[in-house]
């Protein structure tokens, strides 16, 4: 290249490039690169190193595609005019529906385990209203009476004795059994009645409780009779069936065949053989539809056609007079893998009618911590699961309850499941049992043991709201017939009709195949967060996710290398100046006539400005004192001129 060539090359690149007056097209987008406010096209340009300006470069072509196909997308949207419905049809899953007679086992199987107990049951009825009890079953009633004796002790009204209390005197009660009043003494609990008296009564009937050593008792009384009687009944009838085997109170309690007179579901029949068999302590045999997990039903269709359909043969005739009090049966609708709890929430049955049950159901799926105190399966809430089903809130206060009464008292409580290693209770081996129950009881509704702290809802679940109608059944016109026909499907003969006091038509469907959800999301999500701090960045500093790799770039990468390259350097001049011997001292030159002057150094050299230590034996040579003889003024001039020269004076 010629001279001239050069120093015009030279003389364009140190000038200033100013916009579209750049001569190439290169020069034009460098120009446009060091100007823009779009980030990234900068970074490529002043970047060093090949590998950063093919990472921007990289960044910046992948922006600028996202933004072309997010653009594009958009426009491909707002000019689409096409309307798209979808129409989804399901199949539901049918729930598992338990059914339970309301009473528990027949009375013709348990009757000589209970005579005792009915016969001091009969005798507080004659001492309490003054009459015995009066009922058409003449045959089971005269068996039954039968088998009191003249002079019999009467047992359980001496463990338990039930007591008649006084409005007006107050620490004074009178014994059915004797009639002579004592002393009560203790807490006074008073129980809420079923049966809502109109008249006030200054009678109250109620027993005592007492632990062991007699000295502290709780006396339970009640505002009706019949409360009492049934209270005071059934905690005899449990300290006896709990010394029954699990084996032979199945046997005495209704079969399948017994309570299921005919079936059908979804339009199709069905027997005893899709029931399953599911024994609970307070009701007996119940039988439980659709309860395999792995095989269960659903339908196509809602209605009552398209449902479960049974008509129950409930056998008044052997009920217990004193332990229930109407007939009928209870279901349950719940989940296969869930524990039926009939007693808490189960839906009575009536005889004589055709009960109707829609249900529409519900999923709640919650979020748990941080956003609400619930449990996914159970297993981070402190509680045995004694149910071995699925976890609830219900199922973890049962349990909870029957662990703290096996470790207060000693046995469980016959109508929940029984633990490992426990047994249930009964006053021959704990005789202080119902006492501590009931202490106990007192303990968990006042929530003093700590079961509703620890226990938590489950995060998932669902729920069938039932919508319950009724109808007479059969009708008048249709009975003759009918009740011969469920008579003769019994194997029973034609002339031999069934009582319709005796039977109950069930029927549940679900009303639609509508299902709602409830399902939480959380309000604040981490794509909302970014999402909230992207427009805040670009509305107030026009911030993009380019310039952010850009930020951090620049006062992270950079600033580190930047303080880590000082660094580095400071500790290789601490190391070197470690490791050279220190320079010998060198006496430093002064005037000679005036010892008080000293002389400055000579100007820095290369070496003094690195701070290298001086050569061995060099000696810095000082500045010499001026010689005060040779300070005298010499002629300019060789000769004086004429002219001015001074006349001679004269002496």
């Amino acid at each position: 290249m010629a001279p001239g060539q050069k120093i015009k090359a030279k003389i364009k690149k140190n000038l200033p490039v100013r916009g579209p007056q750049a001569p190439t097209i290169k020069e034009l987008m460098r120009w446009y690169c060091l100007n823009t406010n779009t980030h990234g096209c900068r970074r490529i340009v002043v970047s060093r190193g090949r590998l950063r300006r093919l990472l921007w470069i990289l960044f910046t072509l992948t922006a600028v595609c996202l933004i072309f196909w997010q653009c594009a997308l958009l426009v491909f949207s707002f000019y689409t005019v096409s309307v798209s419905i979808k129409v989804h049809f399901q199949k539901l899953d049918f729930p598992a529906v338990t059914i339970c007679n309301i009473n528990p086992y027949k009375y013709s199987a348990v009757r000589h385990l209970l005579a005792e107990l009915e016969e001091d049951t009969r005798q507080t009825l004659k001492n309490l209203y003054g009459f015995s009890e009066m009922t058409p079953r003449r045959r089971r009633e005269a068996e039954s009476w039968g088998l009191a004796q003249e002079g019999r002790h009467p047992r359980f009204l001496n463990t338990i004795p039930l007591l008649l209390l006084e409005t007006g005197e107050p620490g004074q009660a009178r014994e059915f059994l004797t009639g002579r009043k004592r002393k009560v003494s203790g807490k006074v609990i008073h129980k809420a009645a079923d049966v809502v008296q109109v008249h006030d009564s200054r009678k109250v009937v109620g027993f005592q409780l007492c632990s062991n050593d007699t000295s502290d008792c709780v006396l339970y009384n009640f505002s009706s009779g019949i409360n009492a009687i049934q209270e005071w009944y059934k905690l005899h009838y449990m300290n006896i069936m709990a010394q029954v085997p699990q084996e032979k109170k199945i046997n005495m309690s209704y079969s399948a065949e017994e309570l299921l007179v005919t079936c059908s579901f979804d339009g199709m029949s069905c027997d005893a053989r899709n029931f399953t068999l599911f024994h609970h302590p307070m009701y007996g045999n119940c039988y439980t539809f659709n309860s395999r997990q792995n095989e269960t039903v659903s339908t196509s269709m809602g209605g009552s056609e398209y449902g479960l359909q049974v008509i129950l043969n409930i056998n008044e005739e052997e009920y217990n007079p004193f332990l229930v009090s109407s007939t009928g049966a209870k279901v349950i609708v719940h989940r296969q893998d869930e524990y039926p709890f009939i007693e808490d929430v189960g839906t009575e049955i009536e005889t004589a009618m055709a009960t109707s049950i829609g249900m529409h159901l519900t999923e709640s799926f919650k979020l748990s911590e941080p956003y609400s105190q619930c449990t996914e399966d159970g297993s981070d809430v402190p509680v045995e699961n004694i149910y071995k089903t699925a976890y609830s809130l219900q199922i973890c206060l049962h349990s909870c309850f029957q662990m703290k009464m096996v470790e207060k008292c000693g046995c469980a409580q016959y109508s929940q499941p029984l633990p490992d290693k426990a047994s249930y209770c009964n006053y021959q081996q704990h005789p202080n049992w119902m006492y501590c129950y009931y202490q106990l009881h007192q303990a968990f509704i006042r929530e003093e043991l700590g079961c509703q702290s620890v226990c938590q809802e489950a995060c998932s679940f669902k729920e069938w709201a039932l919508t319950t109608s009724l109808a007479q059944w059969p009708s008048a016109v249709s009975e003759d017939w009918l009740l011969s026909v469920l008579a003769w499907d019994q194997g029973q003969p034609m002339r031999k009709k069934l009582n319709k006091t005796d039977l109950a038509k069930l029927l549940i469907y679900y009303k639609d195949l509508n299902q709602k959800s409830i399902v939480e999301s959380p309000a604040n999500s981490i794509e909302m967060l970014l999402s909230n701090f992207g427009g805040q960045l670009g509305l107030w500093m026009s911030c993009s996710v380019v310039c952010i790799i850009e930020i951090i770039e620049v006062f992270f990468i950079d600033c580190f290398s930047i303080i880590a390259r000082r660094r580095w350097q400071r500790a290789r001049e601490w190391w070197a100046r470690r490791t050279l011997p220190a320079p010998e001292a060198t006496p430093r030159a002064g005037g000679q006539d005036n010892p008080t002057l000293d002389v400055d150094d000579d100007l820095p050299t290369f070496t003094s400005a690195l701070r290298l230590p001086p050569a061995l034996g060099a000696q810095v040579p000082g500045t010499p004192p001026p010689k005060y003889n040779t300070l005298h003024l010499d002629r300019s001039f060789s000769a004086q001129l004429k002219d001015t020269q001074l006349p001679p004076t004269e002496v």
